[in-house]
């Protein structure tokens, strides 16, 4: 048996979690500092550096 056999077969064992409350804050906080961040980033390049753009 290969490895990626014994994989797909351990994960057919396993039970369903939902995810706690704390998990999706979690997410929700890390999309939005990231888009956030993106945005800042993008803002800071054509305030810094307009001829780029």
């Amino acid at each position: 048996m290969t490895e990626q056999q014994k994989l797909a077969e351990e994960l057919k064992r396993m039970d369903y979690e939902p995810l706690l409350p704390v998990e999706k804050k979690l997410i929700r906080w890390s999309i939005g500092l990231g888009v956030g961040l993106l945005f800042l980033l993008y803002w800071l390049s054509i305030t810094l550096f307009p001829g780029g753009h």
